[in-house]
C-alpha cells in the first residue's frame, strides 16, 4: 500500500487558536514533516470556509498552497482531494497545474471531482447545478486538461467549455501527462468519467462501500474498454494513532472539544465519530487497514486533526504503520 497525508489548512478548523502569522509556518512545517516521515504525498483540501460550520477561521485556498508547497518541499508529491471542476475554468486549471508541475520538478498530482458543498457554492457567487449537468462539466474539464498537457494548439466544442486555439506552454514535467484522480463514488456517471480517463480513484465510505464500488468501476471499465487494473484506487480516513488505547480516547476527547469550541456538542460528537473507525494503536491500524488491502486499496489517504498543534501521530503512523502495510 502506498499513503499521502494531508496537511492542515484550516478547512476542518485545524489551524484555530494559530496566530494568522504562524499558520503558514505551520502548514510548511507539517509539510516537510510529512515529507520526512516518507509519506509517498501531501494533499490539501479545495474549500473555502472552515465546516462542520462556517466560522472566521482561516481556510488556505488549495491551488495557492500547492504553488508554495512546490518550492518548499524537494520529494513529496501534491494533491488536492479534490479540485472543484466549478470554480475555475479547466483551461485556466490545465495552466495552473502544469505551471507547478514545472516548479515542482514533476511533482503533481489533479485531484478533481465534480463538486457537493452546495452552500459553499452559493456563499461564493457560483451556480450550482444539478449533479448530471455538474458531473458532465467534469467529463469536459479531463478531456481538456489533458489535451492542453499534450497537444500544441486545443480546439474544444462541448456543451460547457469552449476553446478556440488554446496554447498551454509550458507542458508539465510529467509524461505523458499528470496524473489524474477522479474523485468520487457516484455509480452512474462519476465512475464512468473514472473509467474513461483516471489514472487514480478516490471513493469509499467505509470497507462494503469499496468493493461495491470497485465492482462497478470494473463494469464501467468492461464496457468502455479500458483497464481497471490499471487505476490505482485511493479512499480517504481519519486516523488517530497513538501509543495505547487510552491515549487513542484522548485523542478522540480532544477532538470532540476543538470541534464543540466552535459548533453545537451533537455537531461535535457526529464529527469524532468519523475517526472512530481508524482510531487505534500502530497494530491495530495495520489489522484495519490489511483488510481493506485484502479488498483492493491501493492508496491510503490520511488526515491527523492534530497535525498542525503535533506530528506526533503521523509521524508515528509514518514509522509503525507504514513498513507494515507498504509490502501489500
Amino acid at each position: 500500500m502506498r499513503f499521502g497525508c494531508f496537511v492542515p489548512q484550516g478547512w476542518r478548523l485545524d489551524l484555530a487558536g494559530i496566530e494568522q502569522r504562524n499558520q503558514w509556518p505551520t502548514i510548511l512545517a507539517t509539510a516537510k514533516a510529512i515529507e520526512a516521515a516518507g509519506y509517498e504525498s501531501l494533499w490539501v483540501y479545495d474549500h473555502f470556509h472552515t465546516v462542520p460550520v462556517p466560522t472566521q477561521e482561516a481556510t488556505f485556498e488549495a491551488w495557492s498552497l500547492m504553488s508554495a508547497l512546490a518550492a518548499a518541499t524537494d520529494t513529496v508529491r501534491l494533491g488536492q482531494m479534490c479540485t472543484c471542476v466549478s470554480y475555475r475554468p479547466p483551461a485556466y486549471l490545465a495552466k495552473v497545474a502544469a505551471t507547478i508541475d514545472v516548479i515542482s520538478g514533476g511533482r503533481l498530482e489533479m485531484g478533481i471531482g465534480a463538486g457537493w458543498f452546495e452552500k459553499e457554492y452559493t456563499a461564493y457567487g457560483y451556480d450550482f447545478p444539478r449533479a448530471a449537468t455538474r458531473i458532465a462539466m467534469l467529463d469536459e474539464a479531463v478531456q481538456i486538461m489533458r489535451r492542453l498537457w499534450t497537444e500544441d494548439e486545443v480546439d474544444f466544442a462541448g456543451h460547457h467549455f469552449v476553446l478556440d486555439g488554446a496554447i498551454s506552454q509550458p507542458k508539465p514535467v510529467q509524461d505523458p501527462h499528470i496524473p489524474i484522480w477522479v474523485a468520487g463514488g457516484g455509480e452512474q456517471l462519476t465512475l464512468q468519467v473514472a473509467a474513461r480517463y483516471a489514472d487514480y480513484t478516490n471513493f469509499g465510505s467505509d470497507i462494503d462501500d469499496f468493493i461495491h464500488k470497485s465492482k462497478v468501476l470494473a463494469n464501467h471499465c468492461e464496457r468502455l474498454n479500458t483497464d481497471y487494473r490499471a487505476i490505482v484506487r485511493s479512499s480517504n480516513f481519519l486516523v488517530v494513532c497513538e501509543d495505547s488505547e487510552a491515549d487513542v480516547a484522548k485523542r478522540l476527547t480532544w477532538i470532540n472539544d476543538q470541534t464543540a469550541a466552535f459548533a453545537s456538542e451533537a455537531i461535535a460528537v457526529s464529527r469524532t465519530r468519523g475517526f472512530e473507525d481508524m482510531a487505534g494503536t500502530p497494530d491495530q491500524l495495520i489489522e484495519r487497514l490489511q483488510d481493506w488491502n485484502a479488498a483492493g486499496l491501493d492508496y491510503g489517504i490520511l488526515y491527523f486533526a492534530e497535525s498542525a498543534y503535533d506530528h506526533e501521530g503521523l509521524d508515528r503512523f509514518g514509522a509503525e504503520v507504514m513498513p507494515a502495510l507498504r509490502s501489500s
